[in-house]
């Protein structure tokens, strides 16, 4: 089979390996609806387990993060993202990350219109996943403080008001990293010529836990833009502190970055015709 019409028969992440046993097809805004709602139980898995559990959000020292409270973050999250992918992932690819969008467009298996309009549907389902867990503190008096406190459970590194201990650089380097081996699982799991193609859900979701395990107790995890640019523009309004969204652009750039290291190694790794 000719390269070219291997990777276009790869679709866009999960959509491929449904093609070709099916002759179902999606429409464009049905693909976008399932991208948005996908974002939006992605967002709310983790930032309603954030927010919500009973205890405060965070130690006052994030460095002091109860290990079992990381535990349930990550759990929670990775068994969130993994009904999403199976909810959605024929229809969609089941992205749900502006990082693993990038990498797909990269990788030949998303069209540039098709991935703007992905990146806009995850980023909306995103903040009204933020607003809805808001909406729900907001009505306990001690868990909204303590939200408003966290920026509604917002990334960070230590400056401009952040509660966050660790330096840019060390954020930049793990958001680039954690978020490498992720969409590394993703566009290698998803492959239709893959032998792991058939449990690429389970791995995907035991990979974003596996992140989250590392990086929550250090900058709060992000490893999707989308995930930290809805806390951190809807705690403008929310808590009135602006130091999420002043160091939101980390939580852009750094996955990004991984996302197209990753994109460049699954290119040079793909079997020759």
């Amino acid at each position: 089979m000719p390269t070219g019409e291997r990777v276009n028969r790869l679709g866009e992440g999960f959509r491929g390996r449904s093609g070709s046993r099916s002759p179902m097809t999606w429409s464009s805004g049905q693909r976008y609806l399932a991208e948005f709602v996908g974002t939006f139980g992605l967002v709310i898995s983790i930032t309603g387990a954030a927010v919500l559990l009973p205890n405060a959000l965070f130690a006052p020292n994030v460095g002091e993060v109860p290990e079992v409270r990381v535990l349930l973050l990550s759990l929670s999250l990775g068994f969130g993202v993994l009904g999403m992918i199976y909810a959605f992932g024929d229809v969609s690819g089941a992205h749900f990350n502006p990082a693993v969008t990038v990498a797909m467009w990269m990788s030949g298996r998303t069209k540039p219109m098709d991935a703007v309009a992905y990146i806009l549907a995850q980023v909306l389902g995103g903040i009204l996943a933020v607003a809805t867990i808001a909406g729900v503190a907001y009505g306990y008096s001690p868990l909204w403080g303590s939200a408003q406190g966290m920026a509604l459970a917002s990334q960070g590194y230590s400056g401009n008001g952040s509660p966050y201990l660790v330096s840019m650089g060390s954020v930049f380097l793990l958001e680039v990293v954690m978020t490498f081996f992720l969409v590394t699982v993703i566009l290698f799991a998803t492959r239709t010529e893959g032998f792991a193609k058939n449990l690429a859900p389970v791995g995907i979701a035991l990979t974003l836990a596996m992140t989250n395990l590392v990086a929550i107790p250090i900058d709060g995890a992000s490893v999707n833009p989308a995930r930290s640019f809805a806390p951190a523009l809807l705690s403008i309004g929310f808590s009135g502190d602006r130091w999420a969204i002043q160091q939101d652009w980390i939580f852009w750039v750094a996955p990004i970055i991984g996302a197209i290291l990753a994109a460049l190694i699954e290119r040079i790794m793909r079997p020759k015709a």
